[in-house]
């Protein structure tokens, strides 16, 4: 487990909640539905936020990615979903843009207001729930999650991660920050729905272990003796378009342009590798949202891009083992827990 040296802990501590809520001005909400083993998230702002994406799965499944482009007209969004469901999941933005619109939310059209929400989706139709719904649940759960949204939120089994599984555990949502030495915040929030693995070997060290802060997934330190050459058994989940993917999104209270903002995001998927073997595959459709509240100025551009990329890496590599470690079983799951093997509340 990573223990910082003097100079690396007054570089990066966690924030007060350990969740991608350190980040002023934004909230967060879950809603899932047990009996079809699935949800939403959706991460909300007080004020609409700056935001990029950046794509490097082989299978995403997305709405509304194209206008965060730095040469879109559109520079800011309402909010970002995150759900399960595959492409139904891409409903949930519907749902919460209907409460935006009640709430008076959106980009001005002369007297209409549009509210802009990302949408981005993972695969968990095959995770023994019911599947038979009479009609779309997702867009009535994003309208939920929406209203939902808090500082405070749980993790593990909830929102976009009640129906995630990796290659060989249960997934679940995960959420993580830290406060830079210059006093940016930055955090993760992530749903974990991957081909490959989140620990060495089966378990119980997870691959994030060197960025661990405070034990907060348990602290059984760095794995070793791990087979260079292992590859994942792909089920029939895992060979599907669409069938895994692990969606996330990255914050900072820094004042970033759309085109930093994707940087930033890009720089992020870092983290994603870092915390999941294998990843990125042609079977995942990993992407990564990136916001920025534009609470604190840049003071050198450059230099404290490279300071907030890397804070992002590591609170996402973070987010990832924790929402694995805070899964909770359930009824006719297909995958065990965390917990269920190797202990720990």
């Amino acid at each position: 487990m990573f223990r910082p040296t003097s100079t690396m802990e007054a570089t990066i501590r966690k924030g007060n909640r350990n969740l991608i809520t350190d980040v002023g001005g934004l909230k967060v909400g879950n809603a899932d539905d047990s009996l079809i083993r699935t949800g939403s998230t959706v991460l909300i702002g007080e004020v609409p936020f700056t935001a990029g994406v950046h794509v490097l799965g082989g299978a995403p499944g997305t709405r509304e990615t194209e206008l965060l482009a730095p040469d879109r007209l559109v520079q800011e969004v309402d909010a970002i979903v995150l759900s399960g469901g595959s492409a139904f999941g891409l409903d949930a933005a519907s749902g919460a843009a209907d409460a935006l619109v009640e709430a008076g939310r959106g980009f001005s059209v002369g007297s209409a207001k549009v509210p802009i929400v990302p949408c981005a989706i993972l695969f968990d139709l095959l995770n023994g729930g019911s599947k038979q719904w009479p009609e779309n649940p997702y867009r009535h759960l994003g309208r939920l999650a929406l209203e939902a949204a808090s500082k405070e939120f749980k993790l593990g089994s909830i929102g976009a991660g009640a129906g995630a599984t990796t290659f060989d555990l249960k997934g679940g949502l995960g959420s993580a920050s830290a406060v830079t030495d210059d006093g940016y915040t930055v955090g993760a929030l992530v749903a974990v729905n991957s081909v490959g693995s989140a620990v060495v070997a089966g378990g119980p060290r997870f691959w994030a272990a060197p960025f661990e802060i405070d034990d907060e997934f348990g602290g059984q330190g760095n794995g070793h003796g791990f087979d260079p050459g292992w590859e994942p058994e792909l089920g029939i989940s895992d060979v599907l378009p669409n069938a895994n993917t692990t969606i996330a999104i990255v914050a900072t209270d820094a004042s970033l342009d759309q085109s930093q903002a994707t940087r930033l995001a890009a720089a992020a998927h870092a983290g994603l590798a870092r915390a999941i073997v294998p990843s990125h595959t042609l079977f995942d459709g990993d992407l990564v949202f990136s916001v920025a509240t534009g609470e604190r100025p840049l003071s050198e551009s450059g230099h404290d891009l490279l300071k907030l990329g890397h804070a992002a890496a590591c609170c996402l590599a973070r987010a990832i083992a924790r929402g694995v470690h805070a899964a909770r079983p359930e009824a006719g799951d297909t995958k065990p827990c965390w917990k269920e093997l190797h202990g720990g509340t």
